[in-house]
């Protein structure tokens, strides 16, 4: 049985537990500033995050490296699929010149699927990494990554620039992967956090997982346990939510005590590391995280 058993309507109305208050912190507009000044493109908005409202009004943000178009398309992704841009030379200075007029300690960098270019990106992701990490001396770097169509090369790219923490996202169980995911595959993701961990064991590995999509309990526990085998070390569990008519319905509200209940779980499985509950995204309060090899820095 899934977490919840009531069907939802067409048009399922939100639950108490997301309602939200729109910004009124002068950090917002300040964030929204930086990054219309540096020209820079933000998961944030890009994938419609519920959370962005938050992260700006605290002064932080995930930067999206590679454009704003995606050559996938996937049922529950707002970012735009069309024949992406050419990589822009200066995105490297410009984003760390963001995070240093943020003064970012933790600084969350991910991208578009980039199936156009032989290595779907990743000495792109190196370059960013590389200069970030020059700019601002001691910053935790955090990726999040395609698949990278599983490439061997490609990910030894990203992980030869030592980020501190590599998340790549399993998103959703095995039955419901070839719905809901474009091109990934689950045994591809699997494979390339395990390679991560193998490669680089002192990377943390992260991944995350969407609920309300239609899976049981048991395929949730069997993703999470898949996830714990290929030596994954940080997740994430967080609510669906349906950015337009045209993605993937919502087919359940996770309720937050049943979110807390999975915590439990995933920390007794060995998880360095959960975070769980209906507004959890890959790098919502992803700062929360500290290594304590890298506190001393931070």
């Amino acid at each position: 049985m899934s977490a919840v058993a009531e069907p939802l309507s067409k048009h399922p109305r939100l639950p108490e537990w997301f309602r939200l208050k729109l910004p009124t912190a002068s950090a917002y507009f300040a964030t929204r500033n930086l990054i219309d000044d540096l020209n820079l493109n933000t998961v944030c908005e890009s994938a419609r995050c519920p959370n962005h409202w938050e992260c700006w009004s605290k002064g932080t943000a995930t930067f999206m490296i590679a454009g704003d178009r995606c050559t996938r398309a996937c049922g529950f992704c707002a970012v735009d699929t069309r024949k992406p841009m050419v990589l822009e030379v200066d995105e490297p200075d410009r984003v760390a010149e963001a995070t240093r007029r943020m003064k970012l300690k933790h600084v969350v960098i991910t991208a578009v699927a980039r199936d156009d270019l032989s290595d779907g990106g990743a000495a792109h992701f190196n370059r960013v990494i590389e200069r970030v990490r020059e700019v601002n001396p001691g910053v935790l770097i955090e990726v999040l990554t395609p698949d990278f169509q599983d490439d061997d090369r490609a990910i030894d790219a990203v992980i030869s620039a030592r980020p501190e923490i590599f998340n790549h996202n399993l998103e959703t169980v095995r039955s419901l992967t070839p719905k809901v995911r474009s091109v990934a595959t689950y045994d591809r993701s699997l494979s390339v956090l395990a390679k991560v961990k193998k490669r680089a064991p002192e990377i943390y590995t992260k991944s995350g997982l969407m609920l309300g999509l239609g899976e049981t309990k048991e395929e949730l526990l069997e993703a999470m346990a898949d996830l714990r085998s290929a030596g994954c070390d940080l997740l994430t569990l967080g609510q669906y939510l349906q950015p337009t008519e045209k993605h993937l319905k919502i087919e359940e509200f996770i309720h937050p005590d049943q979110f807390a209940a999975y915590k439990r779980t995933a920390e007794a499985m060995g998880f360095s590391y959960v975070a769980s509950g209906p507004l959890v995204r890959s790098s919502y309060h992803a700062d929360d995280f500290v290594p304590e090899e890298f506190a001393s820095r931070l």
